[in-house]
């Protein structure tokens, strides 16, 4: 059996490539389904099963998490993303399609839920932060390189279907060497063993830490999904667009850790309020300079450095605030939250772009992170020192 450092890097890996495949499927099925002919409303909405699997199957996932373990569960997940890539290209319905799209949410879905409890509930606290800003890092790593799958497009269709289902295969295999643990039990005692009345406890205690991970869904989904429309509209050409986008994930590779480590020194709540600040100077320097090609990639950069880390610092706030035996409800509230901000960030800034069209694009991006600064802001440490308390 391995050791607990390599264990920490397989569910790394893991990790690593859900954020690949997440990453590729958003852009590859688009532009097959735009070369097929199908509406953009159709294909938007198509995009959206990956976070409907992630929604419908997070309320039933603790219970087997506190019967089968850790490993069970992230193996379960592991092979329901591998198998469900490798079905893609053997049948184009959109039906079909769509069917897999939400197999592979809900197996993202355990994947994330196993490893991110895992890692929660082993970290040392002093490195707590730290070793969810890897988490977040290899994430956005894998959800960078994803869209250079679309390439393989040009060789065939099954191409990066199949390379992307053996990626997540070799390194599920590493799972096999890991020494299964239970998470901790002693909840059923002190919270009830309803999974209702733990997510209601956890959201009492810890809902100011499932803002961050909900902007940061907003973020990369209205940026990925309403941007490139919004860009186009005011005269930028598409493929240079194209290369904007990936600078905000691009950007946040080098913050993730320097941002976890400090938050480790000075408190997650400070952390944040500043890189929310950041954000929303960059986004009002973005709606000021949207006409200039030259700002958008400096401001998309900058707004990544920021609060392209806004995942992995919810996750590190819900875990110094939630006692141990309400991680496993925690982490679910942070994937859902997630999922939240993924699904209602482009059918908001799609609206807005209707309702409002001579304001930018980007002051519907600067109101939320207003409303979570205010909201962060407004938690007092007294607050959170109770919480922690209870640990």
């Amino acid at each position: 059996m391995v050791s607990k450092q390599t264990r920490f890097w397989i569910l790394i890996g893991l990790v690593t490539i859900s954020g690949f495949s997440q990453g590729m499927l958003l852009p590859l099925i688009a532009v097959i389904l735009e070369q097929n002919g199908t509406s953009s409303s159709l294909n938007g909405l198509h995009a959206t099963g990956l976070y409907i699997g992630i929604l419908i199957s997070s309320p039933f996932m603790e219970k087997p998490l506190q019967k089968i373990g850790f490993k069970p569960m992230i193996m379960i997940g592991g092979a329901l993303v591998f198998l469900s890539l490798a079905l893609f290209p053997f049948w184009q319905a959109l039906w079909f399609w769509f069917i897999l799209r939400v197999t592979i949410g809900i197996g993202d879905q355990i994947l994330h839920f196993g490893t991110q409890t895992w890692i929660t509930a082993t970290s040392a606290k002093e490195s707590r932060g730290k070793s969810i800003a890897y988490y977040g890092l290899f994430f956005s790593l894998g959800f960078t390189l994803g869209p250079l799958m679309t390439n393989l497009l040009e060789l065939s269709i099954f191409a990066p279907f199949l390379l992307s289902s053996g990626l997540s295969l070799a390194v599920w295999l590493f799972m096999i060497r890991v020494r299964n643990e239970m998470p901790e039990k002693d909840h059923t005692t002190a919270y009830g063993t309803s999974s209702i009345k733990r997510f209601a406890k956890a959201t009492k205690i810890a809902w100011v830490a499932f803002l961050p991970p909900l902007t940061y869904g907003f973020l990369e989904a209205t940026l990925h999904g309403i941007f490139p429309v919004y860009g186009m509209r005011i005269g930028h050409d598409v493929n240079i667009l194209s290369l904007i986008i990936p600078c905000f994930a691009a950007a946040s590779l080098f913050s993730q850790i320097p941002l976890g480590a400090l938050s480790d020194r000075i408190g997650r709540k400070k952390v944040i309020l500043t890189v929310v600040t950041g954000g929303i100077i960059a986004f009002l320097l973005a709606a000021s300079f949207e006409d200039s090609l030259a700002w958008l990639f400096i401001t998309f950069a900058l707004a990544g450095l920021c609060v392209g880390s806004l995942f992995s610092l919810g996750i590190s706030y819900m875990t110094d605030l939630l006692p141990k035996e309400l991680l496993p409800a925690g982490n679910i509230l942070c994937g859902m939250a997630f999922s939240i901000g993924s699904i209602s960030g482009p059918l908001l800034s799609g609206t807005f772009l209707d309702i409002a069209p001579g304001l930018s694009f980007f002051y519907i991006i600067v109101g939320l992170l207003v409303i979570v600064w205010l909201a962060t802001a407004s938690v007092s440490e007294e607050k959170q020192e109770v919480s922690t308390s209870l640990m």
